[in-house]
């Protein structure tokens, strides 16, 4: 915007505005100085959570997507001490025990929680028109071999990569899938009908998993166990 008679001036911004380009990396710089501040350290692998753990083990873990808090602990005074200081820092809002996170359902129970993305799923069928398709079993077509040079007309890969993308969000809550969804990744620049195919079968998969949770149990055990196809 230009005022006549001074065409040759700009406006200075004392503060990011919201939406602007600047605005996100503005508010991040800003809380992540407030965390570090409060000695929280900030995990080299993943630049959105951030612990503090003290001396007597008490630990407080926080996760970071733009605006959005999620706090964890196993000391409720740590995490009241932090929570009353922010409140003062920052106009935040307490929305308790989290049920919905970006796609993904949390239900907690006392010693039990199941995480599910079951409104997710159903609007990947709408969106991809397979909402009626008929369910599958299996994930992967045993007597299809699937390789770059598979019979079938050219597809354009917008649809196939923006649903490769979407399943691989999926795996977060739907670990079964993992396999089947690497598998057709691998073929995203050579894409037939018969690759397109495939990635359908995955969606008639979750189907019939769509009301599937994981669930995570109370245990004073650490042992890790894993399961392994007998072939």
């Amino acid at each position: 915007m230009k005022s006549k008679g001074h065409e040759d001036m700009v406006l200075k911004l004392n503060k990011a505005l919201y939406e602007l380009k600047q605005a996100s990396r503005a508010w991040y710089s800003c809380i992540d100085g407030y965390f570090l501040k409060n000695r929280l350290v900030k995990c080299p692998h993943d630049y959105a959570i951030y612990v503090k753990i003290k001396e007597i083990g008490d630990t407080f873990i926080v996760c970071l997507y733009v605006d959005d808090l999620i706090f964890t602990r196993n000391n409720l005074k740590i995490f009241g001490n932090l929570k009353q200081a922010m409140i003062k820092e920052f106009e935040m809002m307490n929305i308790g025990l989290m049920t919905y996170y970006l796609g993904t359902e949390i239900k907690q129970g006392e010693d039990e929680i199941f995480v599910k993305q079951e409104k997710f799923i159903k609007e990947i069928l709408k969106k991809f028109k397979m909402k009626d398709c008929a369910k599958m079993n299996t994930l992967v077509e045993c007597e299809v071999k699937i390789s770059k040079n598979n019979e079938g007309e050219k597809i354009n890969s917008t649809t196939f990569k923006s649903l490769v993308g979407i399943l691989k969000y999926l795996t977060s809550t739907c670990p079964d899938i993992i396999f089947g969804v690497e598998l057709v990744s691998r073929f995203i620049e050579t894409l037939t009908t018969t690759h397109f195919k495939a990635l359908k079968r995955i969606l008639r998969y979750i189907k019939g998993t769509v009301y599937f949770s994981l669930f995570y149990g109370y245990s004073n055990s650490f042992e890790l166990i894993s399961y392994n196809d007998s072939n």
